[in-house]
């Protein structure tokens, strides 16, 4: 593979998107704003130029019609990539994402399959409030028949929605809008990366180390990866090492990347920008705790947001979401046995 240009996660996703359309006419998008304007946060940009208004569709503000129209399609013989704006928006359709997309394939008794990429937005950090910058990972993940993709860096968000694409069963795309790379919303200079011209995909249910260490196991996904690293950086000047496990995927989930990791190191910490209670950093501790308890050296620990509405006030807001400067407390809080 050449792999010599450094693309943002946009732009990632869209040739993704466009190298599958070249390959496969089944393959077409639908949403609000997908077509002229390229998607509000990027990740539709040039499709409509390339391909036309047959296969990159706006559509009008109606979420249950347009996403149940996705699921006909993908019931049909079609591959839609339908982009629900922002995650938060799944209360006025969550009927045709979950009662139709995830379900039919096991109402039909196989018969049916879903092809079906559902592409939103999450997160928080831009005033946005509580109805554009939730992040809800765990929402998702916890109804069966939806996989769950949440990529941190270009390379894996091309590679993770070309096999979101190719899937038979319905994938919720959550890409977090902090990491999109545009010109009017600051991105973590981790976030664009290098990425190969051709078509590759990422399985489903691999996470990644993204850095080693020895001390401690801090697993997280997305925009959260950024603020581990930049802790685990501060927290290597005064000697501890912390090994950070990009999950990459919710559903499928890679528990035995996480029950490696942790019996190196002893300790671990789960980060999410989702809601503290009943969600993926108490999936991840129970996971371990099932398995291999003996090998914690000290309480696991979890940061996620407290559960709020996300604040519109930008001090509030900062106050909710985990950061650099939480997650290296709790990595030595775990270390010193706290």
């Amino acid at each position: 593979m050449t792999s010599n240009r450094i693309l943002p996660v946009s732009r990632a996703i869209s040739e993704a998107i466009a190298q599958e359309m070249r390959a496969d006419p089944s393959v077409f998008v639908m949403g609000e704003d997908v077509g002229v304007y390229g998607g509000i946060f990027g990740a539709t940009t040039g499709l409509f130029d390339e391909f036309g208004e047959q296969r990159v569709r706006d559509t009008p503000i109606s979420e249950t019609g347009f996403i149940g129209a996705g699921v006909g399609a993908a019931m049909s013989g079609m591959r839609p990539i339908v982009e629900l704006m922002f995650a938060d928006f799944f209360g006025v359709c969550m009927d045709a994402i979950y009662n139709l997309a995830a379900k039919n394939t096991y109402f039909s008794g196989g018969n049916y399959k879903v092809p079906m990429v559902l592409m939103t937005a999450t997160g928080g950090g831009y005033s946005d409030a509580g109805q554009h910058s939730q992040t809800l990972h765990g929402t998702f993940a916890h109804l069966p028949g939806l996989k769950v993709v949440a990529p941190s860096n270009a390379y894996d968000a091309k590679g993770l929605m070309t096999a979101a694409i190719r899937d038979d069963s319905p994938v919720m795309f959550m890409f977090h809008k902090g990491l999109q790379g545009l010109a009017w919303m600051a991105s973590p200079d981790g976030a664009a990366a290098e990425v190969p011209d051709e078509e590759y995909t990422i399985p489903f249910g691999e996470a990644k180390i993204v850095r080693e260490g020895k001390d401690a196991t801090v697993v997280t996904l997305s925009m959260m990866v950024h603020h581990a690293l930049e802790a685990a950086e501060a927290l290597a000047g005064d000697g501890i090492e912390v090994e950070i496990v990009d999950l990459r995927t919710v559903v499928p989930l890679d528990r035995e990347t996480v029950l490696k990791s942790v019996a190196k190191t002893g300790r671990l910490i789960v980060v999410d920008e989702d809601y503290k209670s009943f969600g993926l950093t108490g999936e991840i501790i129970a996971s371990v705790a099932e398995r291999d308890l003996a090998s914690l050296k000290s309480p696991p620990r979890r940061l996620a947001v407290p559960d709020v509405p996300i604040p519109y006030s930008r001090p509030m807001e900062q106050f909710v979401l985990p950061n650099a400067g939480a997650i290296a407390e709790a990595v030595r809080a775990s270390v010193k046995g706290a």
